[in-house]
């Protein structure tokens, strides 16, 4: 076996792990960040919930998993995709998400070698996969995700790490964010209704800081175009909400993994 092809299968169980705890990041979250928000200095401490506690158990019984029930994907297969003690279904996308991040993971690594500059890009993939599933099921991109993630965009760019000039990576962070929020309130005005959320505004800034200022313009089509074709398969297989809102942050997600892996789009500028 020669040493790249260790290395990246290293690379790819690297990925599993990591989307095995992102798996648990997607989940958690949020509801960590909904109890914040109902809490009240008067009410009464609830059952420490965290990333870490409590362990991984059933959704449906509250069987708590065993590290033979924990190995990504191996664990989905062999198990039926079941839990083995009540045998309610396991959602696929466990497995999915562990896989989409291998596959990153394999692909950050085979373009940087083993370094700082794939641990920075491999982070930067992460991040975004968590946003992505949770904005798909909460229509929430938390800032417990998106502001550091901004601001190890510009930390990257000023040590080098991530290709991007740190004059490029501060305008593109201040020039995202202001973008959308220009459209938010354009919007607002026009129709007297909310067309996005915040953390869009916080996403794009991310994005432009890990990218620079050039890349804005292919992110934002990237996202609308990709956002155009998934809202309308969504509406003809009926799963589009009644007041036809979609969470843009999957689209904004997709755009920057795009333009990590190509580059901006060049055939506009034509």
């Amino acid at each position: 076996m020669s040493d790249t092809v260790l290395a990246l299968g290293l690379a790819g169980l690297l990925g599993l792990m990591i989307g095995s705890f992102l798996n648990v990041v997607i989940h958690r979250l949020p509801r960590m960040l909904e109890a914040e928000w109902d809490a009240s200095p008067r009410s009464e401490p609830a059952q420490r919930y965290n990333l870490a506690t409590p362990r991984s158990h059933c959704p449906q019984c509250a069987h708590t998993l065993g590290w033979q029930e924990n190995i990504p994907v191996l664990s989905f297969v062999v198990q039926q995709g079941r839990c083995m003690h009540c045998k309610a279904r396991i959602s696929a996308r466990y497995p999915a998400i562990e896989l989409v991040t291998a596959g990153l993971f394999v692909w950050v690594f085979a373009q940087y070698g083993w370094g700082l500059q794939a641990v920075a890009w491999a982070g930067f993939a992460a991040a975004l996969v968590a946003l992505a599933a949770i904005d798909a099921d909460t229509c929430l991109l938390p800032d417990a995700i998106t502001q550091p993630l901004a601001w190890a965009g510009l930390l990257a760019a000023s040590l080098g790490l991530s290709g991007t000039r740190l004059n490029d990576a501060l305008w593109g962070a201040a020039a995202g964010y202001l973008f959308l929020w220009l459209v938010y309130w354009l919007f607002k005005w026009a129709t007297g209704k909310e067309g996005m959320g915040r953390g869009d505004f916080k996403l794009l800034a991310a994005l432009g800081a890990w990218l620079g200022w050039p890349a804005l313009l292919s992110l934002v089509m990237i996202a609308s175009f990709s956002g155009v074709v998934g809202g309308l398969w969504l509406k003809l297989r009926g799963q589009l909400a009644d007041n036809g809102q979609l969470a843009f942050g999957p689209f904004l997600v997709l755009a920057g993994l795009w333009v990590m892996a190509f580059g901006p789009l060049t055939w506009f500028l034509i």
